[in-house]
């Protein structure tokens, strides 16, 4: 199982992100982001929320920077680390759009662009932006599919794009919470990245379908954290996520300032690498 890291500072939910998030900028992002690529972390993320109703906020948190601006500055501060969308809302983009504008970011960061998308949450959100609400699910499979056939071609339908992704792939990796989330992945994409359940709940979701092999199971421990604080309780929420059949594990991390953030990424990574291989039926 692979450790992967929910980027600090460009999306603040509350009770989960640290007090020093909310003054940090682009300084504080780049020794995060170089210090989880020395110790090998799989991949950054951001997600994806235009304008949040401000009754929303109070939950889900205000600040959410845009994937693309922010993925394209942790490109230029890193070399080997992936960049993750953790997800685009499919109905706000045209695939075409998105085909060009993270190809060429897949181009710019020397193919490291994962493609997280999702079916999307918040109805006041489509009014917003003039998305159809009732209709997104099945957007969000034709955009899957179109996204996936214009990925690294240098023409699509009579047009042509220029610059286009390094390679023809892109590893897509879908949103969700339900069995439906779940069988869109498997049909759609290439790995799967689940919010909101507990680990039993995967378990058994997982268990009632083949899951090819290569396919990515990205799941996160939920609340922040605390390898140094409690290393015992952190190392338990992690064998968790294995055992559901994670393949990545995406954490938070709870901090005092970004030295001690950066210092409890080593000792997450001690942790993870502690963690044995799930044994298989």
């Amino acid at each position: 199982m692979k450790i992967a890291l929910s980027t600090p500072v460009v999306v603040q939910m509350p009770g989960v992100a640290s007090a020093w998030e909310t003054t940090a900028g682009p300084e504080e992002l780049t020794q995060v982001a170089r210090t989880a690529e020395e110790l090998g972390f799989d991949h950054l993320t951001c997600s994806e929320h235009i304008g949040v109703p401000s009754e929303a906020a109070r939950m889900r948190g205000a600040p959410y920077w845009d994937p693309l601006a922010t993925l394209s500055f942790l490109a230029a501060h890193t070399s080997r680390i992936r960049l993750a969308t953790s997800v685009l809302v499919a109905a706000y983009h045209h695939p075409l759009a998105v085909a060009k504008r993270y190809g060429t970011l897949d181009r710019l960061s020397g193919g490291r662009v994962v493609l997280g998308v999702g079916v999307g949450s918040l109805r006041e959100e489509f009014a917003l932006l003039g998305a159809d609400w009732e209709g997104r699910g099945g957007a969000a499979d034709h955009f899957l599919d179109a996204v996936r056939a214009a990925w690294g071609q240098a023409e699509v339908d009579g047009f042509t794009i220029e610059p286009h992704a390094t390679s023809t792939r892109v590893p897509l990796w879908i949103g969700g919470r339900s069995a439906r989330s779940l069988r869109r992945a498997l049909d759609h994409g290439d790995g799967w990245v689940p919010f909101g359940l507990r680990p039993a709940e995967l378990a058994e979701m997982l268990g009632a379908v083949d899951v090819p092999g290569g396919f990515e199971v990205v799941l996160s421990p939920g609340r922040p954290l605390d390898p140094s604080g409690d290393a015992e309780g952190a190392l338990r929420r992690l064998t968790a996520l294995r055992d559901a059949g994670a393949t990545v594990a995406t954490c938070a991390i709870t901090a005092s300032d970004v030295d001690d953030y950066c210092a409890q990424l080593g000792r997450l990574a001690d942790l993870a690498a502690s963690i044995p291989q799930r044994e298989e039926s």
